[in-house]
């Protein structure tokens, strides 16, 4: 198509116009000069659901809450020095890591026999474990029914997050996602992951309470919500903390 009609043409996807580039220097020219009307999202059906109605800030259209909540993150997440100050959570998890494999393969081995790990997603395993307990201070891949109820949410969410719902293209026809069930699931999902968010959100706050959380221990979640008591205009809300740390969850998702 990028033969007959040029590196730049426009295609109709239902009510929505997409637009598709196959060159570099108009790709360049559309997230540099032209980056703030590229910037924001469309409104999708599952995020309706499961984004905290796009209060997502990887799906959050753009604006003042876009570039507010964006710089929290740069500042209080991804910068160098919270990176550092949280240096012993990357590195005990991954000494955890290296004993599992250890004892595995202990369990497994039997005189000369080398048992066979399939690494891939272990190696999942091991960056959402830091990135939990980086953002909200927990051990994803812990035991208990607690851990097991977020895995699979979690899950459930990066799936259906990334289907392409007929509402979304012709509202009309919206009706077919509640027959194909996947509406039914999202809803689930959604609930599921808005509970345990939320005891979390609890815990952090009776934490805080009790007593002083050394700086070592000062997660994402703790960060939004100190923030929220001390500034009165950060406009940050309970809503906004649930969905900044679900979404920072989401590997390859960029602000």
């Amino acid at each position: 198509m990028a033969h007959k009609f040029g590196p730049v043409f426009l295609l109709g996807l239902g009510i929505y116009k997409t637009l598709v580039v196959s060159n570099w220097k108009v790709v360049k020219e559309c997230f540099t000069v032209l980056d703030k009307v590229f910037a924001t999202h469309p409104k999708f059906f599952t995020l309706e659901i499961m984004g905290y109605d796009q209060s997502m800030i990887g799906f959050l259209p753009y604006g003042r809450n876009w570039r507010d909540l964006r710089k929290l993150v740069m500042v209080e997440m991804l910068c160098t020095s919270r990176l550092e100050k949280l240096k012993h959570v990357r590195e005990s998890e991954v000494n955890f890591f290296i004993k599992g494999l250890y004892e595995l393969w202990i369990s497994k081995g039997e005189g000369n026999y080398m048992p066979v790990v399939e690494l891939k997603e272990k190696f999942g395993d091991l960056t959402l474990n830091i990135m939990v307990r980086m953002v909200v201070g927990k051990h994803c891949f812990s035991t208990g029914e607690e851990s097991r109820r977020f895995q699979k949410a979690l899950g459930d969410f990066m799936h259906l997050v990334g289907l392409i719902m007929v509402s979304d293209a012709i509202p009309l026809l919206g009706w077919l996602d509640s027959l194909t069930g996947y509406k039914g699931k999202m809803k689930k999902t959604a609930k599921d992951l808005e509970e345990i968010l939320e005891s979390w959100m609890k815990e952090h706050r009776q934490k805080r309470k009790l007593s002083s959380i050394d700086e070592l221990e000062q997660d994402f979640m703790h960060v939004m919500q100190t923030l929220m008591d001390s500034d009165p205009y950060a406009r940050i809300s309970n809503t906004s903390i649930e969905a900044t740390c679900l979404v920072s969850l989401k590997p390859n998702t960029h602000c």
